[in-house]
């Protein structure tokens, strides 16, 4: 009987140690290497020509304060560089728009309501 409980207790110690190994590191694939798009910094036009926000995959095409910025969503470069909209209004194709009244961009842009509705609280023809 002792020499099976020696041998159950090595097995239990065996068991706790492999339970508490790290698991092999696993190595990176190649695979999809070329496939993603370059960061964020990579389109910084500070240290770059500002054509660097023309390429494919850019956040936008035109360079405000050494960033590429899309000027016809960017809430802080609606349809220039450095114009802000107020706070509340989206910018929707380059213009600043409360989406809660524009009758044009009615609850999002470009949502447009029927002639003899009105746009309030960000609905077409609302019942309140």
């Amino acid at each position: 009987m002792g020499r099976t409980t020696m041998l159950l207790m090595a097995l239990a110690l065996a068991l706790i140690a492999v339970a508490h190994a790290a698991p092999p590191a696993l190595r990176k694939s190649r695979f999809l290497a070329d496939k993603t798009p370059p960061p964020l910094s990579y389109y910084d036009c500070v240290r770059k020509p500002p054509s660097v926000c023309l390429e494919p995959g850019s956040p936008g095409n035109t360079c405000c304060k050494g960033t590429c910025t899309n000027t016809l969503s960017s809430v802080e470069h609606c349809g220039n560089c450095n114009r802000k909209c107020k706070y509340g209004d989206t910018c929707c194709d380059g213009k600043c728009v409360d989406l809660l009244k524009d009758k044009k961009n009615c609850g999002e842009c470009s949502n447009q309501c029927a002639k003899s509705v009105k746009c309030e609280f960000g609905m077409c023809d609302y019942a309140g």
